[in-house]
């Protein structure tokens, strides 16, 4: 059994089985799960669970935050699900608004290549630094080889996209293998080609829109033949078929539109750039992170990508390539600084992995919980991206992340100049995140990880007020149980009012026979416990009434409970009520809200998420 066998399986398990999974892919620190049903998936569990930074839904994906292992966990995850990854299941499929669709889409073509595209332009730096030192001259055989190595993917991009391209959009992965490699052949590169009394003169190497929009002119295609074409021969005759139709018409018409396209695209990112570099910079820097939080950054990625394929070079995604070191810097400080032990334990991998670009723990473990120090990381990233617009610092080959992201700043011919300029930006960025961080930071006890749903991270839970009456102190109810802490944070009521009802929408989860307790599980996972009065469990339920049972969904301001308040007084038992949130430490903070009385759906408790 593999080191990630079990967390694969509980992976699976939580996300409403694998029959739930219509689609999987991974990114450098994620698993992007397409699932027919996200609501049949157990949020709270996953993100709880060891071996797991968070949680986000975002662009129609169910994103299960790993960390730098996630390629190991993925192959676990495919294991225990038995599906391969990437595939799209024929099953019934969730439906996405436009915007999920296009990033589901980018992200399914472009990021099962993109370790891989990294890997490639961090060999093409690295040879051109070696070069430049004088380690060996451009004619040497080891430079040519290793040239041949990292311009390999680029050249042959085409082959790779038509490969991931008939995957995402379900055609057969070998024959969009086929329709890429037909684009690349050598013969047909930038030669004239007389066609039906056409003359067409294009090449495809280096090109990315060619064969993905082939591809989705191919799939209907092969739908139609496998439909017409008898079963004896369809399994030969339907791929030559879709061959002989989409890859001329490919290079006649698609692929000069394509190209055309791409040149637009490049153009016009110039073009934006150019107006004002600084401003481009400071916009791309400073959002970057938040961008990353929500899965959409690889749509920059993606025109980054166009842009280096089609020119050679990319002047946008450079500018935020100090934002990681930023956020670096801030959870460095903030492990100098804290005593806190635990905080300690989750701040030094944090910010070890950031250095090699894997940002997430620090993000989700460390800043994002202390908002402010999340912001310092983004002024950083905005600092270092205003820098790389005033020096005009441009990306010449996709490279890895942090530090091995340097070598895509190598220019060949300003190899000094260009590397300087990188360097100054993140120490620009270094600087001044790990200065207002350890100048600022005081320790405060915060929940580690933040849930990010539907693009929007959910920041806090409002308890309104269940009873009507004077609010009092925890401290002061005359009940240790409740005043020292031990069941929890919260506030307490003297009621005026004999009637109790729901503080949040949620699930009643525990209804006590004797009807003087109540516990709530609310929607978004904080876990209340209502106790009406002091020792009246022994009034074995007189006096109260349930308009309720336990397993009922309940929303905000639902009557839960009547009880006789002057009866139960009478009997002699106190009325003072503690409303107790029993899972504190799975939040940030409970604050109460400072009032001295209060009525039924008034704001008690702000839980922060």
């Amino acid at each position: 059994m593999g080191q990630y066998s079990q967390l694969a399986k509980d992976i699976v398990n939580n996300v409403g089985g694998k029959e739930n999974i219509s689609g999987l892919t991974h990114c450098i620190t994620r698993l992007r799960f397409k699932l027919k049903d996200q609501g049949k998936a157990k949020d709270e569990v996953i993100k709880e669970m060891d071996g797991i930074v968070t949680l986000v839904k975002s662009g129609g994906q169910y994103q299960v935050v790993i960390g730098n292992h996630v390629p190991q966990v993925y192959a676990e995850v495919c294991k225990a699900a038995d599906i391969q990854g990437g595939q799209e299941s024929s099953g019934e499929k969730e439906k996405l608004p436009l915007g999920a669709k296009i990033i589901d889409l980018i992200s399914g073509i472009f990021m099962p290549a993109l370790a891989v595209l990294c890997a490639c332009g961090m060999i093409k730096g690295l040879n051109a630094l070696f070069e430049f030192a004088n380690l060996y001259e451009e004619a040497s055989g080891i430079y040519m080889l290793l040239n041949g190595i990292g311009d390999s993917i680029f050249y042959f991009f085409p082959v790779v996209l038509g490969y991931s391209s008939a995957v995402k959009l379900g055609l057969k992965p070998y024959l969009g293998m086929i329709i890429g490699a037909s684009l690349v052949y050598p013969k047909l590169q930038g030669v004239d080609l007389n066609i039906f009394g056409l003359t067409i003169n294009a090449s495809y190497t280096s090109t990315a829109l060619p064969a993905i929009l082939i591809v989705a002119i191919a799939v209907p295609l092969q739908k139609f033949f496998n439909k017409v074409i008898p079963d004896v021969v369809k399994t030969f005759v339907t791929p030559m078929l879709v061959l002989l139709i989409s890859v001329p018409l490919g290079f006649l018409v698609i692929g000069p539109v394509a190209n055309s396209l791409s040149d637009g695209i490049g153009s016009g990112m110039q073009s934006i750039y150019n107006l004002s570099p600084i401003l481009a910079g400071l916009v791309i820097g400073s959002l970057w992170q938040v961008l990353v939080i929500f899965g959409i950054h690889m749509a920059f990625v993606t025109v980054c990508m166009i842009n280096i394929m089609t020119n050679g070079v990319d002047p946008v995604l450079g500018l935020m390539f100090g934002a990681s070191f930023a956020q670096t810097a801030v959870v460095f400080a903030i492990w100098l600084k804290t005593k806190d032990k635990k905080l300690k334990a989750v701040a030094l991998p944090a910010w070890i992995s950031g250095i090699f670009g894997v940002t997430e723990p620090a993000i989700y473990g460390v800043t994002l919980p202390r908002i402010k120090y999340f912001v310092i990381s983004c002024i950083g990233g905005a600092l270092t991206g205003i820098f790389y617009g005033v020096v005009d610092l441009k990306m010449y080959s996709m490279a890895g992340l942090g530090v091995f992201g340097i070598p895509a700043f190598f220019e060949k011919g300003n190899m000094e100049d260009s590397t300087i300029n990188c360097l100054i930006g993140v120490a620009i960025a270094m600087v001044f995140s790990f200065a207002a961080t350890f100048v600022l930071y005081k320790d405060k006890d915060f929940k580690k990880k933040v849930f990010i749903e539907n693009d929007k991270i959910v920041k806090k839970i409002v308890v309104k007020s269940p009873v009507e009456g004077k609010i009092m102190n925890l401290s002061e109810v005359p009940d240790a149980a409740f005043s020292n802490g031990a069941m929890g944070k919260g506030a307490a009521v003297i009621p005026t009012v004999g009637k109790v009802v729901s503080p949040v929408n949620g699930t009643i989860s525990v209804l006590f026979p004797t009807l003087h307790a109540i516990g709530i599980t609310s929607d978004e996972g904080a876990e209340l416990f209502i106790h009406i009065g002091m020792n009246t469990v022994n009034l074995g339920g007189k006096y109260f009434t349930a308009k309720i049972a336990q397993g009922d969904r309940v929303s905000v301001g639902q009557e839960m409970i009547t009880f006789d308040l002057e009866a139960i007084q009478k009997e002699g038992y106190l009325v003072e009520t503690p409303i107790i949130i029993s899972n504190t430490d799975n939040f940030f903070d409970i604050v109460e809200s400072g009032k001295d009385t209060v009525k039924i759906g008034d704001k008690l408790i702000t839980i922060v998420c």
